[in-house]
């Protein structure tokens, strides 16, 4: 617990993690809600809805790789993933930590920017649907702390946060955070539904339309979050091996 409270501290003290996973969010919600909100797409969904879901989905992206990729590739050089093997913690409480650290900065972007949904868009969601939507897409963010450890192991620091940042920015633009992905190039098209990031906001947009999400979408949340999970494990490994 001590790890944990070490973890997030440093975290709230960052200033890229503040702007890039709790204001961009918010921000972008209250520009493109107040252009787009009041429409309503094909598939009937309020236009103030979905992007409430992507916006959330977007932060909740970023805060995942973001204290992950970075701080772990810090860590790494300075030395203290060595130190830290020769404490009592156990490898996987220490990747178990810092998975833990990532889902709790996850919560700020999904719930600032429902309560920015709420009060300037009056966005009202059944209390299931609620009740199912922030657990689904809060949980449904491990695949990407993973990435964010496994860059983390690869790469040195300078190099580390670039690739994050330019990863975590892919994966919201192909995701269809950004814009539709009915309106991309069939190309583009299949890249996207093939990418963790749509998978993951799909789930939130049916859930906040009243839908089920579809198994295909579940399924690919769970089988990105299993393959990065074991390669994170693995880089970890690589990453304490002594030279």
């Amino acid at each position: 617990m001590n790890y944990l409270k070490i973890e997030l501290l440093r975290m709230l003290r960052n200033k890229r993690y503040v702007i890039f996973v709790v204001a961009f969010p918010v921000g972008f919600y209250l520009l493109y809600a107040s252009l787009w909100g009041g429409q309503t797409t094909d598939s009937g969904l309020r236009g103030s809805v979905l992007l409430m879901v992507s916006m959330a989905a977007y932060g909740a992206l970023g805060a995942s790789m973001m204290s992950t990729a970075v701080p772990w590739s810090t860590e790494r050089k300075a030395g203290w993933l060595r130190q830290l093997q020769i404490t009592p913690l156990p490898g996987r409480a220490i990747i178990l930590t810092k998975l833990a650290a990532s889902l709790l900065l996850v919560l700020p972007a999904l719930l600032l920017v429902s309560l920015a949904a709420v009060l300037t868009q009056h966005v009202s969601l059944e209390a299931w649907q609620w009740a199912v939507l922030i657990p689904a897409m809060w949980i449904g963010t491990l695949p990407f702390a993973a990435l964010g450890l496994t860059i983390g192991s690869f790469l040195p620091p300078d190099s580390a946060q670039p690739v994050a940042m330019i990863g975590m920015f892919g994966l919201s633009m192909l995701g269809g955070l950004w814009f539709p992905v009915d309106i991309m190039p069939s190309a583009m098209k299949s890249i996207a539904h093939a990418t963790p990031s749509y998978d993951y906001a799909n789930v939130g947009w049916q859930i906040a339309g009243g839908h089920t999400p579809p198994v295909s979408s579940i399924a690919g949340v769970v089988a990105w979050g299993v393959g990065l999970g074991a390669l994170a494990v693995l880089s970890y490994r690589r990453a304490t091996v002594p030279a």
